[in-house]
């Protein structure tokens, strides 16, 4: 099943695509309105989701590379010891590495995530996120998604 590499390298090339894209157009913090509840704001996290410890002195940094990292290799060998009739897991599992790897990358080049994506509605703003996080998010919805489908099948 690891043929469904080839979703995680996409979702790697147009994430890291579309964040030199941002970076190229934008200035920090800058708002441009797409629609009424979607803006492109370039901004930077040195944390986690929802620049969780982004506030620290660094170490974070390396935390979550290697995080990151061990995650990666976790669902590679989980991938690669899947049947092929488990095409819909194998798909999520290939979205969530190619998100992850997308903000691994990140961390290692610039020692933060580049985030471009916002979404917002009246006064409230939701954190400011990119395509890589975009993928895990649907990888994860699709795994759960699968596991359900599964639960039902027992």
């Amino acid at each position: 099943m690891l043929r469904w590499l080839w979703l995680s390298l996409l979702v790697v090339a147009v994430d890291q695509g579309s964040k030199q894209l941002a970076e190229a157009t934008l200035q920090l913090y800058e708002r441009i309105p797409l629609l009424p509840v979607f803006n492109l704001t370039l901004a930077y996290n040195r944390g986690a989701a929802f620049s969780f410890l982004s506030d620290q002195g660094g170490w974070q940094r390396w935390l979550f590379t290697g995080l990151a990292a061990g995650v990666v290799l976790v669902l590679l060998l989980w991938l690669s010891r899947l049947r092929s009739q488990e095409r819909l897991l194998a798909a999520s599992l290939a979205l969530i590495v190619g998100g992850a790897l997308g903000n691994l990358i990140d961390r290692l080049l610039w020692g933060h995530v580049i985030d471009f994506l916002d979404l917002h509605y009246g006064g409230w703003h939701w954190p400011a996120f990119n395509l890589a996080d975009s993928a895990i998010v649907v990888g994860v919805g699709l795994f759960l998604f699968d596991s359900l489908r599964q639960g039902r099948r027992s």
